[in-house]
């Protein structure tokens, strides 16, 4: 009897361990499994290099802290993502590269030359795009910019060409092809084509199943059963663009309907989400990039920080997704030699200096054209100047201009006066202001030189670009690597092999 009831006992003993191991094998599985994103988010600050983040941050501080015996930087939403990387920018052309060559190595993996979109260096060959992947694997795909759609930054996310410059063949490969769910931003610079003789691209995109939305009621009530979507600020600005968001912020305050980065995020997620395979959501903050080209550093705080606001939406998504989300916050390349710290100024800055500047150097030459039509006066320019950026001929205040700074206002006021084919612009003309608004130039470089900001160039650098990254995946993207391995840290994320 004894015998049998320890039989008995082995035999349970057996079976339990049995029971335990097939229940095992399933988790051992799952846990051997490496886990992927189910949602992709990818952030791109054109032109936002570590002195644009670190400006934003150090601006941000300043405003916060006011009564602080120590400098206080603030946290932009990315800045504190657990794993933080570097990357080179240079591309098959130069070690200054431009946007189309660098998000073509981030889209695809690939070098090539400045201007070109996702084709080799022999033209010969275009590239498959990240983008492609992830919609073959069944995910939804989104690209968003604050710049014209059919720019080079977004355009490298679905289209293919040999020039950056083709807008019409490059939008056209957008609203025909297969890849994007969702488009959204700015509009299109060639809607009709160069000679305006080509077919409406929002005609093709209705025709190729594309829901049109460019108000912001309509913008806010976009969902999952929106289907393939359009979306147009309805506020344009410059170029077919997003507004700036300091002229933004400062027109929503007056009124006037508007869209930020951010709410085209949301835009973007509420068309895109889904609980089958997710989706890949592209997003370019460009006009960083535009005001940095033009030595404004308060217009391209203020679009870091509209990005930053727009990452925050995918951190806010991501929360309601811990485990399946992966956020990749980076640029292409730094715009402009941005720098901290002035001769003027020595160790000393002064970021909230820059709180007194409300308008963008591209509406601000809007108000000088108005001045020339109506013959202004200095005394006139200068009324606006203190209006719009605070800087004054009162004595002993912060903003005081030197008699240096006033003999500078006055001639670039004396150019900017003038109709632009009666002025004579030799060398030195060149390097003060690069090619744009003579008036609009001398007072961003003055402002920022007050404040203890300055930039070296109107064109791209060579600074290698930070990478933060939060959420499935994020680890791959900490140390120092080339910007042709953000594409392939993204697909190993995703879990996705890329073709041979």
């Amino acid at each position: 009897m004894k015998e049998e009831v320890y039989k008995m006992k082995r035999l349970f003993a057996a079976l339990l361990a049995l029971t335990l191991l097939v229940c095992a094998v399933p988790a051992m599985a799952e846990e051997a499994a490496p886990a992927t994103p189910k949602y992709v988010f990818m952030f791109i600050g054109d032109g936002m290099g570590n002195p644009q983040v670190t400006a934003t941050q150090y601006y941000l501080g300043a405003l916060e802290n006011p009564d602080s015996e120590l400098p206080v930087p603030a946290a932009l939403s990315f800045t504190g993502f657990e794993n933080v990387g570097l990357m080179t920018t240079y591309d098959a052309s130069s070690f200054c590269p431009d946007s189309a060559s660098t998000a073509t190595s981030m889209a695809s993996g690939e070098k090539t030359l400045s201007g070109v979109i996702n084709y080799n260096i022999d033209l010969t060959e275009p590239f498959k795009l990240i983008t492609e992947y992830a919609k073959e694997a069944g995910k939804k795909v989104g690209v968003i910019s604050s710049v014209s759609l059919d720019h080079a930054t977004p355009a490298a996310y679905y289209a293919k060409s040999e020039s950056r410059n083709e807008y019409y063949d490059i939008a056209l490969q957008g609203v025909t092809g297969a890849t994007l769910d969702f488009l959204g931003g700015g509009s299109f610079l060639q809607p009709d084509g160069e000679d305006g003789a080509q077919d409406n691209l929002l005609t093709l995109a209705e025709e190729n199943g594309f829901t049109i939305v460019n108000t912001a009621e309509d913008i806010a009530a976009l969902n999952s059963e929106s289907g393939r979507t359009l979306a147009i600020t309805p506020d344009i600005a410059d170029s077919s663009s997003m507004m700036y968001e300091i002229d933004r912020v400062r027109l929503a305050g007056e009124g006037q309907e508007s869209i930020s980065l951010a709410d085209m995020v949301q835009a973007g997620i509420n068309v895109l989400d889904n609980d089958e395979e997710g989706f890949f959501l592209m997003t370019e903050g460009g006009k960083i990039d535009w005001s940095c080209h033009a030595n404004d550093a308060k217009t391209s705080i203020m679009d870091t920080i509209a990005l930053s606001d727009a990452v925050q939406v995918a951190i806010d998504f991501a929360a309601e997704h811990p485990d399946e989300t992966l956020i990749i916050v980076t640029a292409d390349h730094e715009t402009g030699g941005m720098t901290i710290g002035f001769a003027t100024t020595a160790y000393d800055t002064h970021f909230d200096y820059l709180a007194n500047q409300t308008i963008s150097f591209t509406q601000f030459d809007e108000v000088i054209t108005r001045m020339r039509d109506n013959g202004a006066t200095f005394e006139e320019a200068l009324a606006e100047i203190e209006t719009y950026y605070g800087l004054t001929t009162e004595e002993g205040q912060d903003l005081s201009l030197t008699q240096a700074e006033l003999e500078s206002l006055q001639a670039a006021y004396e150019l900017s006066m003038l109709p632009a084919e009666e002025r004579v612009l030799g060398d030195e003309e060149a390097l003060l202001y690069g090619g744009y608004e003579p008036l609009s130039m001398a007072v961003c470089h003055i402002i920022n030189n007050k404040a203890g900001l300055s930039f070296t160039s109107y064109a791209h650098t060579g600074l290698q670009i930070p990478v933060y990254a939060t959420g499935v995946g994020a680890e791959n993207f900490a140390g120092l690597y080339d910007n042709t391995d953000i594409f392939t840290k993204t697909m190993t994320a995703m879990g996705l092999q890329a073709d041979a």
